[in-house]
C-alpha cells in the first residue's frame, strides 16, 4: 500500500515537473513577448510624433496647417560631464539655464528614468544645425524636429481654437493617451476634433547596454512603428466672411454668427476681442496675458456669453400667440408710448396706434408685445397662470433656447428660460402674476440666450419653422459627423404661422407705405433681407445692440445675428454689421461704402465695463 502511494506521488511530481520545464522551455525559446517584456528595461523608444491634420474652410482654403519646429531634447540618465559654457553658447541660452534644469532633473531622477524631456521649445533652425555639429560632445542631449500649427488664414483665434502641452490634469482625464510632452487641442476646433486631428504616434526602438549607451536598434527594426498623419477636417467656415466680421468687430465687444439655414452649418462664428491667431502657435507665451486682459479674450462670447436677447425675442412670443389662438395677424393693440399698468409703464417709442402684428415687428413696439403675451399667459384654457407659463416655457424651447443647442463646438453654453418654478422660487407660488413678470415679453428678465441661439432663431424663422443644429464641421474622407446634424429640429409652432411674421420683418428693413420700419437703413435693393432689431437693457451700462435677419427672403442662404455690448439701439451698430455681412456673402461686394467705412473705424471698446 505504502509503495503505490509513493509512486503515485513521484508521478504527480514527475507531471508538475514536466509542465513547469514546457512553460520554461516556451518562456525562453519560443514566445518572444516575455523576452521583450524582460528587455523592456534595456529598450529605448525614440517617439515619432505624426503630423496633425490640416484644417479646411468650406471651400478647401487652409485655415490651420503645420509647420517645421525644433525642440531639445535631453535624457538626464544619459548625461555625462560636459562643457557648460560651451552647450550654453551653442544652444544661445545663459549658462545658469542650463544649470537650474539639470538640477531640476536631478530632484526627479526617480519620476523621469529614462525618459527624454523637453528642455527648449521652438528653437531656430540654425540653432538646431549648430548643436547637431557638436552633439557628440554632450551625450544625453539631442535635437528633435516636430510640426507646429501655422496659420496662413486670419479666421479667428477662438474658432479655431490652440494646441498645447498637456498637463497632468489632462494626463489624468485621459489615461493611457497621451505622455509628458505631448501636445493636444485644448479649444475651439482643434479641441471638437482631437481624436481626429491628432493622428497616432510612431516609434523606433533601439536597444540600451548595461553603461546606459544605445547599441543598436532592436530586431533590425521589425518592431518599429511608423506614425499615422492626423486626419484632415473640413469646417463649414467661409474663410472670407469669417475674415470680414472680424475686421467689423474689431474695436467692439461681442459676437457675429452667421448661419446657412437649409444645413445648419456655421458660415462665421465671430468673438470680439478675441485671440488672434498669430499668438495661437506660441499660446503660452501669451498666455497669462490673454487671461489678465479685461475684455476676456479667450472666452466665446458667441457660444459662451450670456444676454438678455431684448426685442428679437418679440419674433418667438408672436408666434407663441399666434399658435395659441389668442392673437391674430390683424390684432390689434394701442401703444401710447408704452404698456400701462398702474404705476408699471414698460416704455415705447412714439408711432401711431393701435397697430397689428406686421406692424408691431416693423416697428419693434414694447406694448403690442406686453399685450400679447398677457394674452399668452392669462388663457383661460390653462387652469392658472403657473401651467400657462409652463406651456409656454415648452414653446420657448422648442427653438432651442433654455438649453444647450448640441453644437459640435466645444464650451457652449445654455442660457436660460423661465418656467413657474422659477417664480415660485423667487416670489412664492401664488404671489405673482402677469404684471410680476412682463419683461419677458420683450426679451428681458430673466430670459438669457447666447447668440448662437438666436442666429439660431433667425435660420428657425428663415426656414419657416424648423432647424438644423448649427454645427462646424463638414462630413469628408474618414470624418463623420453625428446624424443629429443632418435631422430638422420643429418648433412648437405650425410652419404656417411663420409666414405672419416674416412679411414685419420684411417690412423692419425695407418699409412700408405711410411707416417705416427700425432698420431701413441697412436695406440693400435686391437683397430683400428680413430683420429684427433689438435693444436689449444692461445692467453693466449702456443698452446691448441686437439685430438677426435672414436673406433671401425665399430661399434664405444665410441668417445672421450680430450682437455689441454696451452699443445702444440695434439700428445703431448691430443692424450694419450684420447687413453687411449678409451683402458681402451674397454678392461678394459692398455698395455702401460709407455705412461699412463707419464701422470698421468705429471704436466702441471705451463703453464696456470691464471685469
Amino acid at each position: 500500500m505504502e509503495i503505490q502511494r509513493s509512486h503515485k506521488l513521484l508521478a504527480g511530481l514527475g507531471v508538475v515537473a514536466l509542465v513547469l520545464l514546457g512553460k520554461l522551455f516556451v518562456i525562453q525559446l519560443v514566445d518572444d513577448k516575455y523576452k521583450e517584456n524582460a528587455s523592456n528595461n534595456s529598450m529605448v523608444y525614440d517617439i515619432i510624433y505624426p503630423t496633425r491634420g490640416v484644417i479646411y474652410d468650406r471651400q478647401g482654403n487652409i485655415l490651420v496647417g503645420n509647420k517645421v519646429a525644433y525642440d531639445i531634447l535631453v535624457t538626464p540618465k544619459e548625461v555625462q560631464p560636459f562643457d557648460t559654457l560651451m552647450l550654453a553658447d551653442v544652444l544661445g541660452v545663459e549658462p545658469q539655464f542650463i544649470r537650474d534644469k539639470m538640477a531640476e532633473y536631478a530632484r526627479n531622477r526617480r519620476r523621469i528614468g529614462y525618459q527624454s524631456m523637453v528642455m527648449l521649445k521652438q528653437i531656430p533652425a540654425e540653432t538646431y544645425m549648430k548643436l547637431a555639429e557638436v552633439q557628440y560632445k554632450f551625450p544625453g542631449f539631442k535635437g528633435q524636429v516636430r510640426s507646429i500649427r501655422d496659420y496662413p488664414f486670419n479666421a479667428g483665434g477662438n474658432l479655431l481654437g490652440y494646441v498645447s502641452e498637456v498637463d497632468q490634469n489632462y494626463l489624468k482625464a485621459h489615461p493611457g493617451e497621451y505622455r509628458p510632452g505631448d501636445y493636444a487641442g485644448k479649444t475651439g476646433i482643434e479641441a471638437a476634433r482631437e481624436k481626429e486631428l491628432r493622428g497616432e504616434k510612431g516609434y523606433h526602438i533601439y536597444l540600451r547596454n548595461s553603461h546606459g549607451q544605445i547599441e543598436a536598434s532592436y530586431k533590425d527594426g521589425e518592431m518599429d512603428k511608423e506614425a499615422v498623419p492626423g486626419k484632415d477636417i473640413v469646417t463649414t467656415i467661409d474663410a472670407h466672411l469669417q475674415h470680414y466680421g472680424q475686421m467689423l468687430m474689431q474695436n467692439k465687444v461681442g459676437s457675429v454668427v452667421a448661419i446657412e439655414p437649409a444645413t445648419g452649418e456655421i458660415l462665421a462664428l465671430v468673438s470680439s476681442p478675441g485671440i488672434d491667431v498669430d499668438k495661437l502657435a506660441e499660446i503660452g507665451k501669451y498666455y497669462n496675458d490673454l487671461v489678465r486682459d479685461p475684455y476676456r479674450p479667450m472666452n466665446n462670447r458667441a457660444v459662451q456669453g450670456f444676454y438678455p436677447p431684448g426685442s428679437v425675442f418679440k419674433l418667438v412670443n408672436g408666434l407663441i400667440g399666434l399658435q395659441e389662438g389668442t392673437l391674430q395677424p390683424g390684432s390689434l393693440f394701442p401703444c401710447a408710448h408704452g404698456y400701462t399698468l398702474g404705476d408699471h409703464r414698460p416704455g415705447c417709442h412714439g408711432h401711431k396706434s393701435p397697430i397689428n402684428l406686421e406692424e408691431g415687428i416693423m416697428m419693434s413696439c414694447n406694448s403690442y408685445f406686453t399685450f400679447a403675451l398677457r394674452d399668452i399667459l392669462e388663457n383661460r384654457k390653462y387652469k392658472d397662470i403657473g401651467e400657462a407659463m409652463d406651456k409656454w416655457n415648452e414653446y420657448v424651447q422648442s427653438f432651442g433656447f433654455g438649453h444647450k443647442l448640441g453644437s459640435d463646438f466645444p464650451s457652449e453654453t445654455g442660457g436660460s428660460i423661465p418656467s413657474s418654478k422659477t417664480y415660485n422660487r423667487l416670489y412664492g407660488k401664488g404671489w405673482w402674476k402677469f404684471a410680476t413678470i412682463k419683461s419677458i415679453s420683450i426679451g428681458q428678465g430673466e430670459v438669457t440666450v447666447t447668440p448662437m441661439q438666436i442666429a439660431n432663431l433667425a435660420a428657425t424663422v428663415a426656414n419657416r419653422g424648423w432647424y438644423i443644429i448649427p454645427h462646424i464641421v463638414k462630413e469628408s474622407e474618414g470624418v463623420h459627423i453625428d446624424d443629429k446634424f443632418k435631422e430638422r429640429q420643429y418648433t412648437m409652432v405650425d410652419t404656417t404661422q411663420f409666414r405672419k411674421v416674416i412679411h414685419g420683418m420684411w417690412l423692419a428693413v425695407n418699409g412700408g407705405p405711410g411707416s417705416g420700419g427700425t432698420a431701413t437703413s441697412v436695406a440693400v435693393p435686391g437683397l430683400d433681407i428680413c430683420g429684427k432689431t433689438g435693444t436689449a437693457q444692461n445692467p453693466r451700462g449702456a443698452d446691448n445692440s441686437v439685430f438677426i435677419c435672414f436673406a433671401p427672403a425665399d430661399h434664405p442662404k444665410i441668417a445672421v445675428a450680430a450682437y455689441i455690448e454696451n452699443a445702444g439701439f440695434g439700428a445703431t451698430w448691430a443692424a450694419p454689421i450684420a447687413s453687411l455681412m449678409v451683402e458681402q456673402y451674397l454678392t461678394g461686394d459692398i455698395t455702401r461704402p460709407a455705412m461699412e467705412e463707419r464701422v470698421l473705424q468705429g471704436n466702441l471698446m471705451s463703453r464696456v465695463k470691464k471685469d
